[in-house]
């Protein structure tokens, strides 16, 4: 039904319940000189989980995920392939599974710049676009990386995927949405010769990029759209005060539970859901939530040990 990911020996000393006694004179480095690091775990449905279609490893349907540990960074990412390619026998899973694997192992091999996010991004889409055979798709992508020693977190979003910073109880910082028009985010995308300029396609230098100070216990949530779409802010910030201390079973638990209330909400038809909110916004009569694959990394900010 699901499946867990984490990464690195790290020890969380600051206490969860505590967080808000974060003194914030402290500044950037939330004191402590330390380096940081990342306790992840993510959970996953993909669409077809009612049918009991689930991809191994990394993948929720359409949706794909890694973390990657390197000695100067945290590094994860999240994807989502466009649907609509599988109208034309394409399986979108594939350009977002490749996506992330290759943005992966660039970060293993240390082949990235932890300031620069964007980097990683366009590096991993070069390769694809490079490939001898070519690897049709478009995906959305967020990337997020935690550099140890100046214990900033950098991040790029190209579309609606994302990632919410929590900091006693609250939304300290957040990525933006990225669309074209209603339901249309931006995407990486290859397209066969004779659909070049009309399929929608965005470079990666097109995604957002921010830079934010990190502190010790802060929490880092990043998630395909199918999270955002089904669950507004207060559902996932009531979900995230059941993390009570910072062990990698409490965050395991905690994403598992909002990837389950997320997936049960993506089916009920009388939720008023972000989604059909934002599409009455546009005009459009909608109700209901919206069934879509889901994946959630949540991370822990934490003193890393080697």
């Amino acid at each position: 039904m699901f499946s867990v990911l984490s990464y690195g020996r790290l020890v969380a000393r600051a206490v969860l319940g505590g967080l808000s006694q974060t003194d914030p004179r402290a500044g950037g480095g939330g004191g402590g000189g330390g380096d940081y690091g990342l306790v992840t775990a993510g959970c996953g449905f993909g669409k077809d989980f009612r049918k009991g279609l689930l991809k191994k490893g990394a993948c929720y349907g359409d949706d794909a995920c890694f973390v990657a540990r390197h000695r100067s960074a945290d590094v994860l990412g999240v994807a989502d392939g466009v649907g609509g390619w599988r109208d034309y026998g394409v399986d979108p899973s594939q350009f977002s599974g490749t996506l992330m694997r290759t943005c992966e192992r660039l970060v293993k091999e240390g082949r990235f710049v932890p300031s620069n996010p964007i980097g990683i991004l366009t590096a991993s889409y070069c390769e694809l676009l490079q490939n001898k055979v070519p690897l049709l798709g478009s995906s959305t992508a967020c990337i997020v990386v935690l550099d140890r020693t100046s214990h900033r977190l950098h991040t790029a979003n190209l579309g609606d995927s994302g990632f919410l910073v929590v900091r006693g109880g609250e939304v300290v910082h957040r990525s933006d949405e990225q669309q074209h028009y209603f339901n249309t985010p931006f995407q990486l995308s290859i397209a066969p010769p004779e659909a070049e300029g009309v399929v929608l396609s965005d470079s990666p230098d097109a995604a957002d990029s921010t830079s934010f100070d990190v502190q010790l216990g802060d929490i880092i949530l990043t998630a395909t759209d199918g999270l955002f779409d089904n669950m507004p802010d207060y559902m996932i910030l009531q979900e995230l005060k059941k993390l009570k201390n910072s062990n990698y079973e409490s965050i395991q638990q905690t994403a598992r539970s909002i990837a389950e209330q997320a997936h049960e909400l993506a089916y009920d038809p009388n939720y008023m859901s972000p989604f059909a909110q934002f599409a009455c916004d546009n005009g459009l009569n909608v109700r209901g939530g919206k069934p879509d694959d889901i994946t959630v990394l949540l991370s822990i900010v934490a003193e890393y040990t080697d």
